[in-house]
C-alpha cells in the first residue's frame, strides 16, 4: 500500500514539475525543444541531485514511465496554453504541488537509507528545490529559493513536521504523507497571498526586490 501511494507521489510530483517547468519556459516564448529541456530539468533536477548524494543510481535513468510523463505533460501543457492565459497563477499552483510533493519524497529517500533526520530533511529540500533553482538559471531569472518569497522554509517546515508526525503522532502513514504536502502547499500560497517573508540584514533600494 505504502509503495503503491509513493508511486502515485512521484508521479504526481513529476507531472506538476513538468507543467510548472513548462509554463515558465513558455513565459520565455521559448521553441517546443527548449520547453520540453526545461520541463525536463525541472522535474528530475532534484531527484538528480538527490541521488547522486545517495551515490544512487539516478532514478530517471532505468525509469521511462518518467520521461513518459514529462513528454507528455509537456505536449498537454502547449496545447493547453491556447485555453489558460494567467501563466503566473498556473505556474504557481503545479509549483507548489511539486514542492510539496517530491520534499517527502525527498524526506523518504533520506529515511530509508537510514540518515539522520536532519540529514533527511537536507534532501527533501534538495529533492523540492533543486529543479526550480536550474530550470530559473536557465531562464536567466534568479531562483525563487533566493528571492523574497517563502520557498525552501515551506520544505523546512513540512518536511519537519512529517518527521515528527511519522514518529509520534500515531496517524496512518499515508494521511501523515498527504497532510504534509498539502501544508507545504498552504505555507507557499500564504506566503504569497500575505506577503511572508523571511526578515533581511539590509532594505530595499531603487526596487532591488524585484
Amino acid at each position: 500500500m505504502h509503495e503503491q501511494f509513493n508511486l502515485i507521489i512521484e508521479v504526481l510530483g513529476t507531472i506538476s514539475f513538468a507543467m510548472s517547468g513548462s509554463f515558465a519556459a513558455m513565459q520565455k516564448r521559448l521553441d517546443p525543444f527548449g520547453v520540453l529541456i526545461i520541463a525536463f530539468v525541472t522535474s528530475v533536477g532534484g531527484g538528480t541531485v538527490r541521488d547522486l548524494l545517495l551515490d544512487a543510481p539516478v532514478f530517471w535513468m532505468t525509469d521511462m514511465l518518467t520521461c513518459s510523463l514529462i513528454f507528455f505533460t509537456c505536449v498537454f501543457s502547449m496545447i493547453f496554453k491556447s485555453i489558460e492565459k494567467n501563466f503566473k497563477v498556473t505556474l504557481f499552483i503545479f509549483d507548489s504541488f511539486g514542492l510539496g510533493l517530491f520534499t517527502i519524497i525527498g524526506v523518504q529517500k533520506g529515511l530509508s537509507a537510514g540518515f539522520h533526520p536532519l540529514i533527511c530533511l537536507t534532501l527533501g529540500t534538495i529533492t523540492g528545490c533543486f529543479g526550480g533553482i536550474i530550470r530559473d538559471i536557465l531562464l536567466n531569472r534568479i531562483p525563487l529559493i533566493f528571492r523574497k518569497e517563502i520557498y525552501a522554509t515551506a520544505c523546512i517546515v513540512g518536511g519537519g513536521i512529517f518527521l515528527l508526525m511519522t514518529r509520534y503522532s500515531g496517524l496512518s502513514y499515508t494521511l501523515v504523507q498527504v497532510s504534509t504536502i498539502l501544508l507545504i502547499v498552504a505555507i507557499r500560497t500564504f506566503a504569497v497571498k500575505y506577503h511572508w517573508r523571511i526578515p533581511k540584514f539590509y532594505g530595499y533600494e531603487n526596487n532591488d526586490e524585484m
